[in-house]
């Protein structure tokens, strides 16, 4: 194209307004203009060079100037073109345009002369399809012949020929769709039915998989083939696909848990230990048989033998959680399922056999009781047999309190101590019951030993609440004992079996305190026996310490002499009491005596006259001493146990014949005993007399002046035991060990 022709297709371009920004931009360059040349010319030698900076500017704007009249020529010149190449784009679009409406002109006009030919295309469709059905009319009349065949063979379980017909029949279905689109020939109406049919004997024969692989695999074989090309057969468009082999899995299972954890399968009451036996033998059996003939018929991927095993556990797992749920188990339920799941499900008779392979391994698998359950069947456990422990211990002691009321002495053993079974039938009875639960858990071996204890505790506070009920029986003749004390001491000896033999209840590695409240109960049992005994002793020798002091007590031995008779005879029977129990006994017994002895000296019922009374008075007391130290040597108390030496401090004070010498005396005695009161001083200045007022203020006053006593963790309570003065006898068990 040439340049006149290019020219006159290029549009001409109208002057546009001034850009909007030119003014500013004009004033911004003289302003920076001005600033250059006032930096410039600001000294006056610089005015000299003015024409060179004039010249050098004007060259500097020519330039710039060509420059930008070259760029603007050159932008011209590509919008130019530009405008004309959109000009021949617009020409090129608009003759398009005219073609295209040409040509649906000519469209419309052919599809108006195609409708007369449309009834003709009918006919055309409905003659092929009539063609194919003509030469599929055979088939179809032998449809239902087929149909009929393939329910024979379902019922006679050939499943993999039943399969096949089944399928020959859904061929000819979807090549009759092909053919006919969505219409449904009548022919076909039960197929679908029948396809359900064998479905069902599939999954029954997959439901009994068990006792087909032992006495027909060839049908569970044909059964499984059959689920797997079915579930591997595409469907065809717009049908459900059948997943047969999900429905074989699922009658695996549902199978395997009918045969051995149906509802009529789950155990009666009291007939828990006989079903958990079956399953024992039961289970093992039926994963081996899995492993060696189920599985060898079924693809790798059923894994058939983690199947059976998963299954197995969890029908097990929902029955015992079923039977939980429902009425309370009984003591020998509770303990035989609990043993059974902890230890027997697990173990090498079972679960963990080692004839079963790693496929069949269920420890991983959740366990078949849960923590609640577990404390579930403790709580019961330990609830029916505490019911049970406490029936018999109280049956227990029910006939040990009938053997107290009998005309016989207590039976004894070959050393000739006291004895009763009764000690041996309670340890018996609790040692054996946390053995039995040692083997199931430590939970509930604690669980029964913290029983057990609290168990003894009642049995204890029982036997002591019987005794005090047998004392008061007796001592009110309401239900005179012959052997009352005979009794009492046999009933030392159950505590002091039941105390040595206490420790078998302790288990290794409990805390070290579990027996404290046990231990303690003990303690109070005896101290409870030691008083009613005492409280028996003292019963017969207060009428005899009503005569002392007095005037015949200073001038004959005879009142002490027929106290220790009386007290010997009362405890000649005190050896049938083993050892240490007996220590305790004597030594109690013996500051019993003590006491009331004491007591009977600060009654003030004697003041003596003169020296020779005191001295009387103090060889009486030496003399009463030496014969209760030896009545009790004699009766086996040790002699460091006691306490008569008291007597002998007595005795000083009352022989003393200086009275200035009095309070030093007072301040020994109140050092070898530091609970005796001002009061007991007082009673024994009475008891001594001859002393003016200032002379038993003067003793008195070494009482609170004197230096304290030193401490002795071996001196016994006396003193503050004995009432002085007192108008009348008082018990000396107030306080004390036996109190």
């Amino acid at each position: 194209m040439d340049s006149a022709a290019k020219d006159e297709m290029q549009p001409t371009l109208s002057p546009g307004p001034e850009w909007p920004e030119q003014e500013r931009a004009e004033r911004l360059a003289r302003g920076a203009a001005l600033k250059w040349a006032s930096g410039i010319f600001y000294q006056p030698e610089q005015l000299a060079r003015l024409g060179q900076y004039r010249s050098r500017e004007v060259q500097r704007t020519c330039s710039l100037e060509a420059r930008l009249k070259s760029v603007m020529q050159s932008y011209l010149e590509g919008v130019q073109t530009g405008v004309w190449q959109l000009a021949r784009a617009l020409e090129s679009v608009q003759e398009t345009r005219e073609a295209l409406s040409q040509a649906c002109g000519l469209l419309q006009g052919v599809s108006q002369a195609s409708q007369p030919l449309q009834p003709l295309r009918e006919q055309v469709a409905q003659h092929k399809q009539l063609q194919a059905l003509s030469q599929l009319l055979p088939r179809l009349r032998a449809v239902p012949a087929a149909v009929a065949h393939t329910e024979i063979l379902i019922d006679a379980q050939q499943f993999l020929e039943a399969y096949v017909s089944l399928r020959e029949l859904e061929q000819l279905r979807e090549d009759t769709w092909a053919l006919l689109g969505v219409l449904e020939l009548p022919v076909f109406q039960g197929l679908d039915l029948l396809a359900e049919a064998l479905g069902q004997a599939v999954e029954a024969a997959a439901g009994t998989a068990g006792k087909l692989a032992r006495e027909d695999p060839a049908l569970l074989v044909a059964a499984v083939r059959v689920a797997e090309v079915e579930t591997g057969r595409k469907p065809p468009l717009g049908q459900a696909p059948r997943d047969w082999r999900q429905r074989c899995l699922r009658a695996l299972q549902e199978g395997l848990e009918r045969a051995h954890f149906g509802s009529p399968l789950l155990p009666a009451p009291g007939a828990l230990a006989e079903w958990l036996e079956a399953l024992r033998v039961a289970l093992p059996v039926e994963l081996a048989t899995a492993e060696a003939l189920v599985a060898p018929c079924c693809p790798p991927h059923y894994n058939v033998v983690q199947l059976w095993a998963y299954t197995l556990h969890s029908g097990l797992h929902c029955s015992l959680q079923h039977l939980l749920t429902g009425p309370e188990l009984g003591a020998a339920d509770a303990f035989t399922l609990l043993h059974w799941a902890l230890h027997v499900y697990l173990g090498q008779e079972m679960m963990g056999s080692l004839e079963l392979g790693p496929e069949a391994d269920v420890s991983q698998l959740e366990p078949l009781l849960t923590v609640e359950n577990i404390e579930q069947l403790e709580a019961t456990f330990v609830a029916n047999v505490q019911a049970n422990v406490a029936q018999w211990l109280q049956n227990a002691l029910d006939e040990e309190v009938a053997e107290w009321g009998r005309k016989q002495e207590p039976n004894t053993d070959s050393s000739g101590s006291y004895y009763s079974p009764l000690p041996a039938i309670v340890m018996q009875i609790l040692e054996e019951n946390i053995r039995v639960a040692s083997p199931v858990s430590e939970s509930l071996q604690r669980r029964v030993q913290g029983m057990a204890l609290s168990e003894l505790g009642v049995f204890l506070r029982s036997f002591s609440d019987a005794l005090i009920r047998f004392s008061r029986d007796h001592l009110r003749g309401e239900a005179v004992a012959p052997h009352y004390v005979s009794y009492l001491l046999a009933t030392l000896n159950h505590q002091s079996a039941l105390s040595s033999s206490v420790s078998v209840l302790q288990l290794d590695g409990a805390a070290s305190g579990a027996l404290a409240p046990v231990e303690a109960a003990l303690d109070d049992l005896q101290r409870r026996i030691c008083r009613l005994v005492l409280e028996a002793l003292l019963a017969e020798l207060q009428p005899l310490f009503a005569a002392l002091p007095s005037r015949r007590w200073l001038s004959s031995p005879e009142l002490l002499e027929s106290v220790c008779k009386r007290t010997e005879r009362f405890c000649r029977d005190f050896w049938r009491v083993r050892n240490p129990t007996v220590q305790v006994l004597l030594a109690e017994a013996e500051r019993a005596v003590v006491l009331q002895y004491l007591s009977a000296l600060m009654q003030g019922r004697l003041v003596c006259r003169g020296a020779d009374e005191r001295t009387q008075a103090a060889e009486r007391l030496e003399h009463d001493a030496a014969q209760l130290q030896q009545l009790f040597l004699g009766l086996g108390l040790e002699e460091s146990a006691h306490c008569a030496p008291v007597l002998l401090a007595l005795r000083k004070l009352l022989n003393l014949h200086d009275p200035a010498l009095l309070g030093l005396e007072v301040a020994c005695l109140r050092q070898q005993f530091p609970d005796v009161s001002e009061d007991h001083v007082s009673a024994l200045l009475d008891l001594r007399g001859g002393l003016s007022q200032e002379q038993r203020l003067a003793a008195l006053s070494f009482l609170k002046a004197g230096p304290p006593p030193s401490p002795c963790a071996d001196r016994r309570a006396l003193f503050s035991l004995v009432p002085a003065p007192a108008p009348e006898s008082a018990s000396c068990l107030r306080s004390g060990f036996c109190a």
